[in-house]
């Protein structure tokens, strides 16, 4: 059959036209305000800046908000945290939108299970939050490349947070995909959300003048019709302020709390305030202190920005987890990588429990609030279950043949630049670089983050940022040199976050000679690794196992199960797997001691446990209902 044209069907036509024409006479009659149902006939205006106040329709609005990531939090505990926030007497939910995670392949997106943005924001609705979402498409928030994909790092040309082609396009796609989720979650379509905050912090980085005005019309265009705002700290303020949107401030102290208020009543005139992000402690990195900011100073603080007449957001309320291999890192001085707790002393613990700044702000916001506040939930039971004893293990060495062919390539390719996962490369976890080499002599070359050596199958030594050389010793005839690289963490917050690309950075020499002829294993540690290791590839524990290696045990539940905290005394470095759940890094550097390990995640009955361990294994693995956080610091 031909192609249907209004020249073979004139009446069929004319008669659509004629539906057409009466149709827009029909809404032209009809009164549709009238037809709109009530809880939307009350949302006109939505949250707007009216003189040094902000206004919801018209009523005089403060801010209290609290920060919490859905990413970082078991979607089973979503409830209870939210539950205890609004028992703070908190009336805000801020969340960040991690891109990385939500496009961990271009044009593949992921908003299931724990990455359900549309449930999160609903759920605070219904409780009873409003919501401030910070969708980037850089977050910051101490997540691996600021919650960047790490695929666009394959141009080597790549300028992040610019107007550069290549990002653009990126980003593009993504809010095409983003913001059809989150139009239908503002205030004004009958949504929790209240207010969209531009790109994040970036007053500090301010490497393109046309980007910020880029990501406001990229919002703008695409549906966002809530207040838009921006947020930056000392050191960015001054560069971050834009037209058309309300700039809000980052800090801890009352100290600079009237330098920065100050500067705003100077660029913006009489508008509201807004700290966005009171700092209610600090992140932990690998190797340092655990900090801790004293509950008193934080209630005289959060007093101070009220009595400045500001409003405010709590970041973090509930800090949560660092799952996997998510943590970001910082690098000025010397490279640092975040602990996988991001417990950041918050207001709820990691686990969701109370702190004294919890029960001192209920009882402030409570003062001020004019109505009782709910009750606050019971706190979800921890336990210590029996130490468990591995019995099965596999040698790294063993396990490669069951891998995936490795890439075979005549120089070293970084991470990202991999040909896998459909032409995205590989984001995180570990890189084995293998290759032949027939003389001793000084290995050298660029390794990111961190980069065991072995000649055969023992370890000589490590290649990071601080050690760029190693003697590979004498040898005879032709052996196998191995690196395993893993990425710590890419920086999520600095000038060099164009520079975070891991593994081995271009050649690796030996004797000032480039090797050759790489075999390349991605270990990436998915779900999917570990199913190529059937029970049958197992072997029990010998006596001296060699490393690294894999070690299984079974955790053994009769009733049902709760939340706990592994600690591995004994054992120096890895990762934890529970039912296939990546718990992620431990470390015997401290100051994390132990792994937060959610009783969501476990099952009554047999329970899987797997342990990656680089270099020493310890007898068993311990569990405790308290977390150990190491030795402490408090922050000025």
């Amino acid at each position: 059959m031909g192609k249907w044209s209004i020249g073979r069907k004139p009446g069929r036509a004319l008669g659509l036209l004629l539906l057409v024409i009466l149709s827009f006479l029909v809404l032209c009659r009809l009164d549709w305000y009238n037809l709109l149902p009530a809880w939307l006939k009350q949302r006109q205006s939505g949250l707007q800046a009216n003189g040094q106040s902000f206004m919801l329709e018209d009523s005089t609005f403060w801010i209290f908000g609290g920060s919490m990531h859905y990413f970082r939090v078991p979607k089973e505990y979503w409830r209870d945290r939210l539950l205890k926030m609004k028992a703070c007497g908190l009336n805000t939910l801020t969340t960040y939108v991690p891109w990385n995670l939500h496009e961990p392949e271009r044009g593949k997106f992921d908003f299931s299970g724990n990455l359900d943005l549309e449930a999160f924001v609903l759920m605070a609705a219904e409780i009873g939050l409003w919501v401030i979402l910070r969708p980037g498409p850089y977050i910051c928030s101490e997540i691996d490349l600021g919650g960047l994909p790490s695929w666009l790092l394959q141009d080597s040309g790549m300028r992040l947070r610019t107007t550069y082609k290549g990002f653009t396009e990126a980003v593009d796609l993504y809010f095409d995909h983003l913001m059809s989720r989150v139009v239908p979650l503002q205030y004004k379509h009958g949504g929790p959300i209240i207010a969209v905050q531009v790109e994040n912090e970036y007053g500090s980085y301010n490497r393109d003048p046309a980007y910020m005005p880029y990501i406001k019309k990229a919002l703008e265009d695409r549906g966002i019709v809530e207040l838009l705002l921006t947020s930056d700290n000392k050191d960015g303020l001054q560069k971050g302020v834009m037209d058309g949107v309300l700039a809000t401030i980052n800090l801890q102290s009352q100290h600079e709390l009237q330098l920065l208020t100050n500067f705003l009543l100077s660029v913006q005139r009489v508008q509201p305030k807004m700290v966005m992000e009171y700092w209610t402690g600090w992140f932990d990195s690998w190797g340092g202190p655990h900090n801790i900011l004293d509950s008193s100073e934080v209630l005289k603080t959060v007093s101070a920005i009220l009595d400045a007449g500001s409003s405010i957001n709590l970041y973090m309320f509930h800090g949560g987890t660092n799952f996997g291999f998510i943590n970001g890192a910082m690098h000025f001085h010397e490279y640092k990588s975040d602990v996988t707790s991001y417990d950041y002393d918050a207001v709820l613990t990691e686990a969701g429990d109370y702190t004294a700044k919890y029960f001192k702000l209920r009882g402030f916001f409570g003062s001020i609030s004019g109505v009782p506040l709910p009750p606050q939930p019971d706190l979800l039971p921890k336990t210590a279950y029996k130490p468990l004893r591995p019995n099965l293990y596999l040698s790294l060495w063993d396990a490669l043949q069951y891998m995936e062919e490795p890439v075979n390539s005549e120089k070293p390719v970084n991470m990202e630049n991999l040909p896998i996962n459909n032409g995205n490369g590989q984001s995180f976890g570990y890189t084995l670089y293998e290759t032949t080499i027939s003389s001793s002599g000084i290995l050298s070359g660029l390794v990111r983050d961190r980069g065991q050596v072995f000649v055969n199958t023992v370890s000589v030594g490590f290649l990071d940022y601080e050690r760029k050389k190693i003697v590979i010793p004498l040898i005879q005839g032709y052996t196998r040199l191995r690196i395993l690289v893993e990425n710590r963490g890419r920086v999520n917050y600095g000038d060099n976050i164009d520079d975070q690309r891991k593994g081995l950075i271009g050649n690796i020499y030996l004797n000032d000679s480039p090797l050759k002829k790489f075999r390349i294993y991605s270990l990436d540690m998915k779900k999917s690794f570990f199913q190529r290791f059937s029970i049958d590839k197992w072997s029990p524990i010998p006596e001296v196992p060699t490393f690294p290696a894999f070690f299984l045990g079974a955790l053994s539940i009769s009733l049902s199960p709760f939340d706990t905290f592994m600690k591995l005394e004994g054992w120096e470095k890895g990762v934890v797997f529970i039912n296939g759940q990546n718990l992620g890094r431990y470390w015997n550097i401290g100051p994390q001691e132990t792994l937060y390990l959610p009783g969501a995640w476990l099952d009554q009955g047999i329970n899987q446990v797997i342990v990656f361990e680089e270099k020493m294994a310890g007898p068993v693995i311990q569990f405790t209902e308290t977390p150990h956080l190491g030795r402490s610091q408090y922050l000025d």
